[in-house]
Parts: structure tokens; C-alpha cells; sequence
């Protein structure tokens, strides 16, 4: 199936139905007076997050969404029937925009969790309640009113508690496929990753944490170079980030340049999200020799002057994986433990993670606003170039001024 995290649609909640004007009619009934019914409330939106769904792409092509509408009230005082609600069910992690204001709607987090986007009009009234001593014979009602209409944005940010950073080919999905049940595409070539993938990692019977693997960064994906930087936000809810290095890049680049330049995409994209926990994980030590691995070690740790863990495994022989996993089993129980214990702490996290959250949400925006800007012909500031400003427009301030008449 394929893979989508963003879409935009329109919802419609159903319009309440009108009130009804009405007399009672019965032989023997003199002056039987108004018994014109309410009409029915329309129906609402409600979105439910379900935990058995993983993309957006039942909104990729499908995109109004209408419920329904109240019926009118009717004779003998009778209601009308209120309009059934909308349901919509998106993933667990999805975001809910207002695309007109860009206000967050709600954020839907845990399964059956429930949101209404947009609430149904209420009933009109019917003659009946307009029926006072002054007034017997009321011919007056009440239309129902207009359901909400909105355009909203649903981003899905995946849920887990690992992220894995990396240039492409760095060992992101083999690692995720030697620690995982998850069977992610490998190859030997660029950007075999298109799409985020989880693996559920089980260190003992009882204990396992949810990694993701994102497609790869290159130098300048900030810019839009490779695959972009989109999918970063798929790391902004993770409580630790592995940053995996290829010991040994098929092309003979340096594997510090190579670390340098996620360090550097990662700042661009969110300065936040650069203060998340973050380990340094050296993949593919199998593939030089044992003497110089601890000297390539320093030459990384040294050119980023790192300060946090450090681990130098292999992927694919599964060497120090077991280790590792078991480290961040432990580090996340820690964590979560501190979180329950210290307030403080739980307040810093929180902020942090509010700073990612927004550092994140202007970046995307900042990169839908470019891609509005292309399609439409108009470049940016930022894309103009000197050969793109024209000498004869610039305005001559010494020279005579020039009207022009249209006939």
C-alpha cells in the first residue's frame, strides 16, 4: 500500500433541519392551534485514530466529506431526525490543521482517541414554540442553522521510540531488519528507503521499544536536494536518535564529512531537534580491518567532537546489535522512571518537545510555501539570481518621469 503522510480535504458538517409550521386539523377540534415540529440537528465530523492504519492514502484522492443533514421537523409536533455523523479513521499520529488559519485542530496520539473537526447546525424551530397568550396562531418557524465547513491539513508523524539517522547506504535498514521482525527493501544502491519504516525490537519477553527508519540524507537536502528533509518529521516525536556512520563508504568518501553533513541537515531542519538525545552508532566495522577501526572511531568522534555514547557494530553480523538494543532498553526505562520521579524534568522534556513540534511545523510550511511559489510561476527571494534583475527596470531617478495614457 502506498505510503502517504500529508493530504488536505474538506469537511462539511450536515446543516440542522428546519422547524415546520403546522395547525392541527381534527373533526371536532375547534382552534386546534400550532403543532409544527423542530427539525433534527445535522450531523458532526469526528475523526478516530486507529491503530490499524499506517497512511493517509484513503485521502489521497478522495477529499469532500459530507455528513448529513437534518431532517425538517414535521406535523403533530413531530422532530425531525437528527443526521447521522461522519467518521473519519486516520492512523495514530496523525495531526489535524486548519489550512486557513494553520491553527492545530487537535494532535490524535493513542488508539480510539476521538475529535470533532467540524460540529453539525443546530434544529430550527417549529411554530409550535412561538405560541404564546398574545399569539395562538404562530406563523412564525426557524430555518436550521449552516453545518461547519472547514479545509484541513492531516500530517501523520509516526509513533516510535528510536529514530535512525543516516546518509544513504549507511546501514539504516539492514540494522532495522537484524534487530526487527521488520523486512524493509536492502540494496547496494542510493535511496532503497522511499518511505519511513517501523520495527518493533524485543530485548526480553516482556520488554521491546518501536524503531523508525527514515530515507536517507544527503548534503543539501535542506534544499531539496535527494529526497528532501520532510521526512525528518518523523523523528520529532522520538525520544532517542541513532546516528548511524558507514565505516566504510563504497565511494571512499570520509566517513566524518559524512557525519558532519547529518549533523548539519539536522540543525537546519530543527535546532531542537538537534538537542534530542542522540547516540553515534558506527555501522559496518566488519568491513575494515580490526586495527584500524579504533583509529576511523577517534577520526569520527574527534572531527564531531562528540561527547555522547559510541558504538561500532555491524549490521548484517549482527555484532554488538544485541548490546546495543539492550542500552536503549534500559536508557528508555530510565528515562521514563526520571520523567515519573522528577517534574523538573518532565517540564524540560515537555518544552523541548513544544520546540520541536513548532520548529518542524514552520520548516514544512516554509517548504509548502516554496512549492506554491514554483508552481505558480513566481520565484522567491531566495531564488532570484543577478542575471534574473533586468538594468532597464531599475527606476532612473535623474531622468524625465514617464506617464502612460491608455486611449
Amino acid at each position: 500500500m502506498k505510503f502517504v503522510d500529508e493530504v488536505s480535504i474538506r469537511v462539511k458538517a450536515g446543516d440542522g433541519g428546519n422547524g415546520c409550521m403546522s395547525f392541527r386539523r381534527e373533526k371536532f377540534i375547534e382552534n386546534g392551534g400550532p403543532n409544527g415540529g423542530d427539525g433534527g440537528d445535522g450531523g458532526s465530523v469526528f475523526m478516530i485514530a486507529d491503530v490499524n492504519l499506517n497512511t493517509l492514502v484513503d485521502y489521497r484522492y478522495t477529499r469532500h466529506f459530507d455528513a448529513e443533514r437534518g431532517a425538517n421537523g414535521g406535523s403533530a409536533d413531530c422532530t425531525g431526525r437528527k443526521g447521522e455523523e461522519l467518521v473519519l479513521r486516520v492512523p495514530v499520529g496523525t495531526t489535524i490543521i486548519d489550512a486557513t488559519t494553520q491553527e492545530i485542530i487537535g494532535d490524535l496520539t493513542k488508539d480510539g482517541q476521538r475529535l470533532m473537526v467540524a460540529q453539525g447546525g443546530w434544529h430550527g424551530l417549529g411554530n409550535t414554540r412561538f405560541k404564546s397568550s398574545t399569539n395562538r396562531a404562530p406563523r412564525q418557524t426557524s430555518p436550521g442553522k449552516l453545518g461547519d465547513q472547514r479545509d484541513l491539513k492531516l500530517e501523520l508523524k509516526v509513533l516510535a521510540d528510536v529514530g535512525l539517522l543516516g546518509l544513504p547506504n549507511a546501514g539504516k535498514s539492514t540494522f532495522i531488519r537484524s534487530v526487527s521482525a521488520a523486512k524493509p527493501k536492502v540494496a547496494d544502491y542510493p535511496f532503497t528507503t522511499l518511505v519511513p519504516n517501523l520495527g518493533v525490537v524485543s530485548v526480553d519477553r516482556w520488554k521491546s521499544f518501536v524503531v523508525a527508519d527514515i530515507p536517507g540524507l544527503i548534503e543539501g537536502a535542506s534544499d531539496g536536494a535527494g529526497l528532501g528533509i520532510r521526512f525528518l518529521k518523523h523523528l520529532a516525536r522520538t525520544r532517542l536518535l541513532l546516528h548511524l556512520v558507514d565505516m566504510a563508504p563504497l565511494d571512499e568518501t570520509s566517513a566524518p564529512d559524512a557525519a558532519e553533513v547529518i549533523v548539519s541537515e539536522l540543525e537546519k531542519f530543527s535546532p531542537s531537534l538537534a538537542e534530542r538525545d542522540r547516540w553515534l552508532v558506527l555501522n559496518k566495522c566488519d568491513q575494515i580491518l580490526e586495527e584500524e577501526q579504533e583509529a576511523r572511531k577517534q577520526e569520527i568522534v574527534d572531527r564531531l567532537e562528540w561527547t555522547g555514547p559510541v558504538y561500532v557494530i555491524s549490521a548484517i553480523a549482527k555484532e554488538g546489535t544485541e548490546q546495543l538494543t539492550r542500552d536503549i532498553m534500559r536508557y528508555l526505562e530510565e528515562r521514563s522512571l526520571r520523567i515519573a520521579e522528577e517534574p523538573g524534568y518532565a517540564e524540560e522534556l515537555a518544552e523541548l518537545d513544544q520546540r520541536i513540534e513548532d520548529e518542524a511545523r514552520a520548516q514544512l510550511q516554509a517548504l509548502d510555501d516554496q512549492r506554491a511559489l514554483r508552481r505558480s510561476g513566481v520565484k522567491s527571494v531566495h531564488d532570484i539570481g543577478e542575471d534574473d534583475w533586468d538594468e532597464e527596470d531599475v527606476d532612473d531617478e535623474d531622468g524625465p518621469e514617464i506617464i502612460y495614457v491608455r486611449d
